[in-house]
């Protein structure tokens, strides 16, 4: 099966997910930083919210507002500063002797708790981290390890991220994923993005921005997000990631308001990532990928009816 085949039959496998409704995308690691909530109602953030938050790192992931704060008898330590959490809220208006309701955007503010002192020990919860005995998966490996102009990866961090200043893809101990087959899919995602950087496909210059509240932002994890799901398909683990990965992209989607064109561009973008990791493997000890297993398919074409 070509590598064309393999681009195709993932992607509908995606469509597939997207079209019946996958379930919740979850983080498929757990570090002692955990997933960011609200200290009080414990729920945790979610959509761009909780995009936001993960991105400074926190070892605590825990948040309140100021009223909270107050009612919890905390104080907001000088000079600390808050985050903003943005939401939709149905507003009524009056038209034609009608009432109608229009979504407006609405924020209000947090503080970590580490910026804030005076709360009791006992009410902040102890977070460990998840472990298990990781067995590296030797397809997967492989074409890590052959990658000759690859980024330099660093591991046991508290999140997983690609820094394109340093060139480095960043990620936490792969004992702390919950299946052996997410952790090799989260470091796809972050080698995917990799490729973008000036001296390999300088896709990056194609968004006008890769600040975390622009629309270029989602489209580029779009594509990370496709790709590590086409590597994935390489290495013959698709069917332990792909719904995680159908509803990451699922998310983004929503960002992007729905823009369905999108995935074919994010595809064909994708496809030239994945191409490019495997066109630069050592050709003196190339990797020996698992030969993908064949799939029947309802139909040659893709639906785009999300």
């Amino acid at each position: 099966m070509s590598k064309f085949d393999i681009y195709e039959t993932v992607t509908n496998l995606i469509v597939e997910r997207l079209e019946a409704g996958v379930v919740p995308w979850h983080m498929p690691w757990k570090t002692a930083s955990a997933i960011p909530r609200n200290l009080v109602s414990k729920k945790p953030y979610r959509g761009f919210n909780f995009w936001y938050l993960l991105s400074f790192g926190f070892e605590r992931p825990y948040f309140l507002t100021f009223k909270q704060v107050q009612n919890l008898g905390g104080k907001i330590k000088k000079g600390s500063s808050s985050f903003m959490i943005v939401f939709w809220k149905m507003v009524e208006y009056e038209k034609d002797d009608e009432t109608k309701e229009i979504p407006m955007l609405r924020y209000y503010r947090v503080f970590h708790v580490d910026d804030v002192e005076g709360l009791d020990p006992d009410k902040i919860p102890e977070n460990t981290a998840h472990d298990h005995e990781f067995d590296p998966i030797a397809s997967c490996e492989q074409l890590i390890e052959f990658w000759y102009d690859s980024p330099v990866i660093k591991t046991g961090m508290q999140k997983a991220c690609y820094i394109p200043a340093l060139d480095e893809v960043h990620m936490p101990d792969p004992r702390t994923f919950f299946k052996d087959e997410e952790y090799y899919s989260t470091i796809f995602h972050e080698l995917c993005h990799a490729t973008g950087a000036r001296k390999r496909l300088n896709r990056h210059e194609r968004f006008s921005s890769l600040n975390f509240a622009d629309s270029g932002y989602s489209q580029e994890e779009m594509v990370a997000e496709m790709g590590a799901a086409y590597l994935c398909g390489i290495c013959g683990i698709e069917n332990f990631t792909i719904d995680n990965s159908a509803a990451y992209i699922q998310g983004w989607l929503k960002k992007l308001k729905s823009d369905k064109k999108f995935i074919v561009m994010a595809s064909g973008l994708a496809q030239k990532a994945v191409d490019y990791i495997l066109d630069h493997q050592d050709s003196n000890s190339k990797p020996v990928l698992p030969k993908p297993k064949k799939k029947k398919s309802k139909s040659a074409s893709l639906s785009m009816n999300f």
